[in-house]
């Protein structure tokens, strides 16, 4: 019995490459996997926050929520003294620039009926999943800080010579904007060139008319020197947008 099974063996194992090499008729091709009937709606749902895919859009969301609800139903005189103590007019920025800078990015105008959360929502949200959390805060806090200093400071220089009063040291100021502005300039290195120019060109003329109003000036000049900043930072972001993409 076991001469004829090791024998067996054997002949199973010298017949192996032949079998191999006799040429095998071709079965049907099978067809290419279909994509799972959801595949539309997850595009779709990518385009709103998760605390997985982008943790620090959805927490700074969650205290911006926290913040308007504050400002909505909080003591109208509590409220009022927490946005003086927030502003980041000349006079704050001097005494506690770190505190005001902060705070101040922290609340939305106009709370969470205003349009500018919604955009805020997506385009930080689009911005995180192709660069990452850690770069999207940085183009953010770098648009609201350097916008800020840099409409504040020449206010403050102004005052010193004589060209201002001294009340335009004491204004409110505070908002996303800047930050908003930065992060949508930064999202467009990672549009196709056309798309890019459509999405530059929009802005650029809706801010060339709040140029030539005037209404609001700090906040008029602000918003295209963020919008520019956010720009710049475009090769950086590309480059690491290709890599989270690999």
């Amino acid at each position: 019995m076991h001469q004829r099974t090791d024998r067996a063996v054997r002949e199973e194992s010298f017949a192996a490459p032949l079998l191999d090499a006799v040429p095998r008729q071709p079965g049907p091709a099978a067809p290419p996997p279909s994509p799972p009937p959801d595949s539309g709606a997850r595009r779709w749902l990518r385009l709103l926050p998760t605390p997985t895919g982008t943790p620090f859009t959805s927490g700074y969301l969650l205290v911006l929520i926290g913040t308007s609800l504050f400002m909505e139903f909080a003591d109208p005189a509590t409220v009022a003294a927490a946005l003086r103590e927030s502003s980041t007019d000349v006079a704050h920025l001097g005494e506690t620039p770190l505190l005001v800078l902060t705070a101040s990015a922290l609340r939305a105008v106009g709370g969470l009926g205003s349009p500018v959360v919604f955009v805020l929502a997506l385009v930080l949200t689009a911005l995180e999943r192709r660069v990452g959390g850690r770069r999207t805060a940085v183009v953010f806090v770098l648009g609201h800080v350097v916008a800020t200093l840099a409409t504040e400071i020449p206010v403050g220089i102004s005052v010193v010579v004589g060209h201002l009063p001294e009340s335009s040291l004491h204004r409110l100021d505070y908002g996303i904007s800047f930050g908003l502005m930065a992060s949508v300039g930064a999202l467009t290195g990672l549009f196709t060139p056309l798309v890019r120019t459509l999405v530059l060109g929009g802005l650029g003329v809706m801010l060339a008319s709040d140029l030539v109003e005037l209404s609001n000036p700090l906040t008029d000049w602000g918003h295209p020197l963020a919008l520019l900043l956010g720009v710049s930072c475009r090769p950086l972001l590309r480059r690491a947008g290709a890599a989270r993409t690999r």
